[in-house]
């Protein structure tokens, strides 16, 4: 199985390198630490093929987002 550092699963993945950090964060992508950096197995990268890509669309206009509103 091939290895891949964090900028190859970024690319592959079409996000950034943070985000990568964030998914072995999470335990979401299982990594190995290498020096300063990560290595992940080709094969764990199926993993996050049910992630959700990009922002979670805005709330319609009388629904709530979470938020509390309030003064600043």
């Amino acid at each position: 199985m091939k290895m891949l550092t964090t900028n190859e699963v970024a690319e592959r993945l079409g996000v950034t390198v943070q985000r990568v950090h964030q998914f072995i964060k999470d335990e979401r992508l299982p990594a190995q630490k290498m020096g300063r950096d990560y290595i992940i197995s080709e094969g764990d990268l199926k993993l996050l093929d049910d992630r959700q890509t990009g922002r979670p669309p805005k709330a319609k206009p009388g629904q709530s987002n979470g938020k509390k509103k309030g003064k600043k």
